[in-house]
Parts: structure tokens; C-alpha cells; sequence
């Protein structure tokens, strides 16, 4: 399986319990598979009953029957989610681990679309992860330790009755992250990125249909970006073993399988700073300490706002840099330490300076919005981008 390709141990889950939904096929199957693979025992919540009790079998075989359960579950159904929890707590005795993958992706555009089918979607897609997180998180407190895992998906036209609420599942994450913050419980988002599941596929030839393009060029054009179902699934379960690492954050399949040590075609954990002359590590040294002194000195900054302030600035930056400020900070100084002596290598996970050029990027987006006078703007906007081009150069400079 994928999942043993990387550093987590077979353990690393150990009787945890896991509840997935929507897990009877694709993702969410391939996700309870890697689970278990790692020593979780799992519930498998769909509404179809015959292909979660196939899927349910299936797995029985490969890990023990004591080991998976299934669940019929329309976790749009505020009785259907009392009913699972009080059936996953009697059969396995608590439930440490939610992920809700539980989906449908209603084609047309917004215009034209039933509202139906955006009531639907609303149901699955954001309802549902609601009512689960009103069901199982209280328990999860009290013991001090659980995952709470939304399921995000980035937009397209004519789905925006599904990535509307896909949308709003990574702002539920994010806000309990931070009401979950000091409690040992972690909520971070993740997306799958595409693929072409049995129900994704139903959905292209629609999909396609309304771009202008047959399913096969619809194929071609994103064949680059399609991620195989296994791959998917195992990205869930590599970032549920990591949910401190993640808490708060939205991240995909891949960058959780990177993270645990997993390669996946092309993707490598390290970049070597040996193909640097002499002079381009003394510039990536120097402009290093520039950017670890820019994001000290806004650390140091946001400690001097209110309590809020300060709340919502650590929050926003985390998401969207990918790490917190001590993290980053801490990654900056290695990469620091590792151009000082021009030898060694560097964890690509640890220095992501795409996603700080991202939050430069965001930094401007916010100034545009929020500063009216346009002197002050463009002065704010001056020192951001000069923020953002050491980072650019940085990333030139070591392949990042």
C-alpha cells in the first residue's frame, strides 16, 4: 500500500476509531483502507447500503472483522447522526477520528441550477459535518484527544452548488480550530485534488458538456492534475496521523503524503543545496536573514495588538502560509544554518516559500481592502512586495 512507503509506523493510529463517510467507494474506501493500515479501527457512514456492506467485507478480510463496521448514515439526518454515534460508541466504546467525506457535486450552473439541488448539497456538503461535529466533538474533549477532518475542494464553473459548501467546510475547520485550540482535538481541512472516482466521472460528461469540450479532451486538459483514488485516500489518513502538524490548516492528499515521507512520482522531500556556486548561497544566506527578520519583526508586532487582533492575525497567517510563525520561523533559521555552511540538505515540507509568497500575496489583497487612503496604500503596498520578492528570490535561488 502507499502508506508504507513513507516513515509513519503501522501503529502510528493504534485502536484509534475512526469514523469516515461517504467511505463505500473511492475516497473515502481507499482513506478507511490506509486507516486501518495504520492500526485505526474504522466505521464506514455512507447511505448505501449494499456497497458499504461490500466495502465493509472487503476490508473484514484484510484486517479482521472486529476491525471495520458499517453504518448506513444520511449525515444530512440529525436522528441518522445520534443513531451512528450511539451505535459507533456501543460497538467500539468511543470515536477518536471524523472524517467527512460524504459528497454530491450537483452539475449546472447558478443561474439555472434548482434550488433543490443546492438544498441537497447544503445537506451533505456542510449540514452534515455540522451535526457530526456537534455529536462527537464534546466526547473528544473531555478525553483531551480527536481529528476532526473537513473536506475541501478549490472552485470551477458550473459547480458552484457543490464548491460553495466545500468552500464553507474549510471556514468550519478553521473556526474550530480555533475554538478547539488548547484542547488536544484538531480540525484542519484537506483536498483530494481530481479524481476521477466512479461519481466524478458521472459528473464530467456533464461537466465537460457545458465547457464545450467531449469527456476525452476534458480528460487531456487535466490530465496533469489528476490524482489517483489510492493516492487520494492515503493522503486523508498520512494527514489524520499528522493532525497536530496540520491542526487549522488546508492542505492536500499530496503535501500529507510528503509530509509523512511518501514520494509519489515526481514529488521529492529534499532539495540539495550542492548545485549552488559559492556566490549563490552567499545571496541565498543573506536574503534568508532578510525574510526570517521581516516575519520576526511582524511576529514581534502582532504581540503588541489587542487579544483578538493578535488571534486573528496568528490564525490567518497559519492558514495561509501553511505553518505557524514558531514553525516558520524555526524552519528559516535551519535553512539559514544549512547555506552557512553551503552543505546539506533541505526538507522541502519545512521551507514551502511558495505558500509565504502566497501570503505576501494575500498581505496585499487585504491592504487593498481595508486602507482607503491612497498614500498610505501604496506606501503598505511597497514594503509588502519588497517582502514578497525576497521570499521570490529565495525560492529561485534553492529551487523552491
Amino acid at each position: 500500500m502507499i502508506i508504507d512507503n513513507g516513515h509513519l509506523k503501522s501503529d502510528a493510529l493504534d485502536q484509534q476509531v475512526a469514523i469516515v463517510t461517504g467511505a463505500a467507494r473511492g475516497i473515502g474506501f481507499e482513506a478507511v483502507r490506509s486507516l486501518m493500515r495504520l492500526g485505526a479501527r474504522c466505521i464506514i457512514a455512507d447511505i448505501e447500503t449494499s456497497a458499504g456492506q461490500e466495502a465493509a467485507l472487503n476490508l473484514a478480510r484484510e484486517f479482521g472483522q472486529e476491525q471495520v463496521l458499517f453504518l448506513k448514515t444520511n449525515v444530512g439526518s440529525r436522528s441518522d447522526v445520534r443513531k451512528l454515534k450511539a451505535k459507533a460508541v456501543k460497538a467500539f466504546g468511543r470515536v477518536d477520528i471524523v472524517v467527512n467525506n460524504a459528497t454530491i457535486a450537483p452539475i449546472g450552473s447558478v443561474e439555472k441550477l434548482s434550488i433543490d439541488y443546492w438544498d441537497r448539497s447544503y445537506g451533505v456538503n456542510l449540514r452534515g459535518p455540522v451535526l457530526l461535529a456537534q455529536a462527537f466533538l464534546s466526547d473528544m474533549i473531555k478525553r483531551g484527544y480527536g481529528v476532526f477532518v473537513c473536506v475541501t475542494s478549490s472552485g470551477l464553473e458550473y459547480m458552484g452548488a457543490y464548491e460553495t459548501l466545500k468552500a464553507a467546510q474549510s471556514h468550519l475547520a478553521s473556526t474550530l480550530d480555533a475554538e478547539l485550540e488548547g484542547t488536544g482535538v484538531f480540525a484542519f481541512s484537506i483536498g483530494p485534488g481530481l479524481v476521477l472516482t466512479p461519481g466524478a466521472r458521472h459528473g464530467v460528461s456533464s461537466l465537460a458538456l457545458l465547457h464545450g469540450m467531449s469527456e476525452e479532451d476534458f480528460y487531456e486538459a487535466n490530465k496533469e492534475h489528476i490524482v489517483p483514488v489510492e493516492v487520494a485516500g492515503a493522503g486523508f489518513a498520512a494527514a489524520v496521523a499528522q493532525a497536530k502538524r496540520f491542526a487549522g490548516q488546508e492542505i492536500s492528499s499530496l503535501q500529507a503524503l510528503s509530509a509523512a515521507g511518501v514520494k509519489i512520482g515526481d514529488m521529492s522531500d529534499d532539495c540539495s543545496l550542492e548545485h549552488l556556486k559559492e556566490e549563490e548561497i552567499l545571496d541565498a544566506h543573506r536574503i534568508c536573514g532578510r525574510v526570517y527578520n521581516t516575519l520576526l519583526e511582524q511576529s514581534e508586532g502582532w504581540k503588541k495588538r489587542s487579544l483578538f487582533e493578535r488571534q486573528w492575525m496568528l490564525r490567518d497567517f497559519k492558514k495561509n502560509a501553511g505553518m505557524t510563525v514558531e514553525q516558520w520561523l524555526d524552519s528559516l533559521r535551519k535553512l539559514e544554518a544549512a547555506l552557512a555552511t553551503g552543505t546539506g540538505k533541505v526538507t522541502s515540507l519545512e521551507i514551502p516559500l511558495q505558500l509565504l509568497d502566497q501570503y505576501y500575496g494575500h498581505l496585499k489583497e487585504l491592504a487593498s481592502s481595508y486602507e482607503k487612503n491612497r498614500e498610505k496604500l501604496s506606501e503598505h503596498l511597497i514594503i509588502i512586495s519588497n517582502w514578497q520578492e525576497d521570499v521570490r528570490a529565495l525560492r529561485k535561488l534553492i529551487g523552491r
